[in-house]
């Protein structure tokens, strides 16, 4: 368990977190890939924000960032790079069995490599 936690920042986790929700915020809103994205899953953006999904988004980002954090800390940026870009082609591969359109696989895959890099400048600045 110590490897989890020894001179990882909670700070940098905790704002890396919060920042790569609010950069999905941006990725997923009208104004940047919403609307693309929406279309190619016949959804409607209108209604009421999806509050579960939502709530679990933010706990995978908040894991995801402490990953980033540990990989930091022992300085495995190799690690993670490995462990984002399997986890991107996993994320493209779900996508596809489900029958999304490539714009959306593209729109989601790209969200997580741009929540990655958030995360990881973070740990740089923090």
């Amino acid at each position: 368990m110590m490897e989890l936690t020894q001179d990882v920042s909670w700070i940098a986790v905790i704002v890396g977190a919060v920042l790569a929700f609010f950069a999905g915020w941006a990725w997923y809103s009208p104004i940047g890939l919403g609307n693309r994205w929406a279309q190619g899953l016949g959804i409607d953006m209108g209604g009421k924000p999806p509050v579960t999904p939502m709530m679990l988004q933010g706990l995978g980002l908040f894991l995801l960032s402490w990953f980033v954090a540990v990989t930091a800390a022992s300085g495995a940026l190799m690690t993670l790079l490995l462990g984002a870009l399997g986890f991107v082609v996993l994320g493209y591969s779900g996508e596809s069995f489900a029958g999304h359109t490539p714009a959306v696989r593209l729109i989601n895959s790209g969200y997580w490599v741009l929540a990655v890099v958030v995360m990881i400048l973070t740990n740089a600045v923090l």
